[in-house]
């Protein structure tokens, strides 16, 4: 708010003619404007940074002596339901790693519940030590080859613009409704232009010539690159570049060579999917800063590329720097090169210091009503599943089989021979590697159940479970044991939703997604704690280190990236944009 009360105020703060509310002396600001260190001590009135000189009376002061103040961090693409916590647990997580603003994509709560999922996370947004933005979904479902828990038309999105959290419109991912014109999507592209809002971008598998139609229809953003020369693309068309590290996506090694001195200020950082786990022990963009130097790049590009220009791109002109007439989001560091946190202001006010969250700081945070956001009610709608309904008979031997490449949401294209039983079945193999993989449709009780293989998880026995499937999120399962993924079908479906290990019959560690099958309703210290039971259970059944089983898994079902996926509708061939069979040609 600004009131004539407020700037004046701030004037005299500015002016040293009255005491600050908040005086940090000493500290060597990060200076993302000019690129470089800059001396002064930092005035803050209310919130906002009044000014930076000398400045010696405050009502508190902080010596920051041998320190350095670096703008708050800003993650420019994140779904927040990845980390299956609320807005609010996710807040409390990220703001310890220096994180001060995201912008959020509520698209996969809206996938499962329409807009009632938005406002949802738009309300549990509210008042957090963590300013949440966010983007309004524009591919729900993302296309017609699964089935969603919701549609979302432009009328549905529209009244969205007005509320004071929305930016613009999230990433278009379905290329070929773009590429046709489909009159739906140019619709919600045309109300974002017309309301002068932002649109994200999603050009998977997109070549030069196609991002064209991307810059043509007013997207200037995408996170979606996975190599150097894709990234040197979107920038030589004017596309910002997303640079994303995230659980199961890391693509930041891969695209640094592309960033210069004379492009830097184009790239940002985002985490776009990232679990509890990861999020607590690696961190958010603060990971990306410490990765990005560590690999090469200067430290204060390093810094402007998850501040003031992911500010720039979102136009949020009132943060990303440490500057008068910003918003004193900052945090002060030990180390430049480490980003060793020592505290965290939000605001002005210190909301983490010396590894604790400063609790008095902090919005008291109200337990989700249940009811209230978790409409969709699995066990009422989805018949018991049993093995005869896992049957997988192809008519060849030969099959196209989904290949899982680790830490990329891009899966291969296989086909191999598979074993079959006497009736034509096939038969899982952990000494091959070859597992099965079902989606089960879980909104509308259509029965929908698409079979499908796949092979890289490697587990020796055993079935891993979800109801976070992207982006429809029906129930995705694989397994080495039919009986195996009938169990863990069951119990996520009798939980209304979730995670789980299973072996032998046996749920191994479990966790309960009751918030639309997406988020706990629990604090982030739980749903840690329970994710490493779930880690643990992996080791359990043998599965992999380097890279995250649960979140590959719920990716095998996002049929807008390359190459095979596998719907409620079967298998998926992003190639040709069309279902096909299971036995290879």
């Amino acid at each position: 708010m600004h009131t004539i009360e407020l700037l004046t105020k701030r004037i005299q703060v500015a002016g040293k003619k009255v005491p600050a509310d908040l005086v940090i002396q000493n500290g060597t600001i990060v200076n993302v404007f000019t690129g470089e260190f800059m001396k002064g001590d930092i005035a803050v009135v209310d919130g906002i940074i009044a000014g930076v000189g000398s400045y010696r009376e405050g009502k508190q002061i902080i010596d920051a002596s041998g320190q350095w103040i670096v703008p708050g961090l800003i993650d420019g693409h994140v779904h927040i339901e990845s980390s299956m916590l609320t807005p609010p647990q996710f807040a409390r997580v990220v703001v310890q790693h220096g994180v001060t603003s995201v912008i959020t994509d509520p698209h996969e709560i809206g996938n499962v519940m329409g807009a009632e999922g938005i406002q949802y996370m738009l309300d549990q947004s509210r008042n957090q030590p963590v300013d949440i933005y966010a983007n309004l979904p524009s591919c729900v479902p993302c296309t017609p080859f699964e089935t969603s828990g919701a549609r979302l038309e432009a009328d549905e999105l529209r009244p969205f613009y007005f509320n004071d959290k929305v930016l613009g419109l999230a990433e278009v991912m379905d290329f070929p409704a773009l590429a046709s014109a489909d009159s739906g999507l140019l619709q919600k592209l045309a109300d974002a232009i017309e309301l002068d809002a932002h649109i994200d971008g999603h050009a998977a598998g997109i070549n030069r010539e196609q991002l064209n139609l991307y810059m043509a229809a007013g997207i200037r953003t995408d996170h979606e690159s996975v190599n150097a020369e894709e990234a040197r693309h979107r920038l030589d068309l004017g596309m910002y570049v997303m640079i994303r590290e995230g659980t199961a996506a890391k693509d930041l090694q891969a695209l640094l060579p592309a960033v210069t001195p004379r492009n830097s200020r184009r790239c940002l950082f985002v985490t776009d999917d990232k679990l509890i786990d990861d999020l607590i022990e690696e961190g958010s963009v603060d990971h990306c800063v410490r990765l990005a130097i560590r690999f090469g790049l200067d430290p204060i590009t390093a810094i402007q590329m998850a501040t003031i220009n992911a500010a720039e791109c979102f136009g949020l002109r009132d943060r990303g720097a440490v500057a008068p007439g910003y918003i004193a989001d900052f945090i002060i560091v030990d180390d430049l090169k480490s980003l060793s946190i020592r505290q965290v202001y939000k605001r002005g006010r210190c909301v983490y210091a010396d590894g604790e969250l400063q609790e008095l700081a902090l919005p008291a945070v109200e337990a989700s009503d249940t009811h209230a956001v978790a409409p969709v009610q699995i066990r009422d709608r989805l018949k018991s599943i049993t093995a005869a309904d896992l049957r997988l008979a192809p008519a060849s031997s030969t099959c196209n089989i989904i290949g899982i490449i680790p830490n990329s949401l891009v899966t291969s294209h296989i086909k191999a021979p598979v074993q079959l039983d006497e009736a034509g079945c096939f038969i899982a193999s952990a000494a091959e590697d070859l597992m099965k993989l079902a989606v089960i449709e879980r909104h509308h009780g259509t029965g929908n159940i698409g079979l499908g293989i796949v092979q890289g998880f490697g587990f020796a026995k055993g079935a891993i479970v979800s109801t976070v499937a992207h982006d429809s999120h029906n129930i995705i399962c694989a397994g080495v044991s039919d009986a195996d993924m009938v169990a863990a079908i069951a119990h996520v479906t009798a939980t209304n939703g979730g995670l789980a290990v299973v072996a032998d019959g046996e749920v191994l560690a479990s966790l309960s997604l009751p918030v639309g099958g997406l988020m706990s309703s629990s604090s982030y210290q739980h749903v840690y704690s329970q994710m490493k039971e779930l880690n643990r259970a992996l080791r359990a059944i043998e599965a992999p280190e380097h890279f995250n089983p649960f979140l590959t898994l719920s990716f095998l079902a996002l049929p807008v990236i390359p190459q095979l996926k596998l719907t409620d509708k079967g298998l998926f061939d992003f190639a040709v944009n069309s279902h096909i069979g299971i036995e290879a040609e």
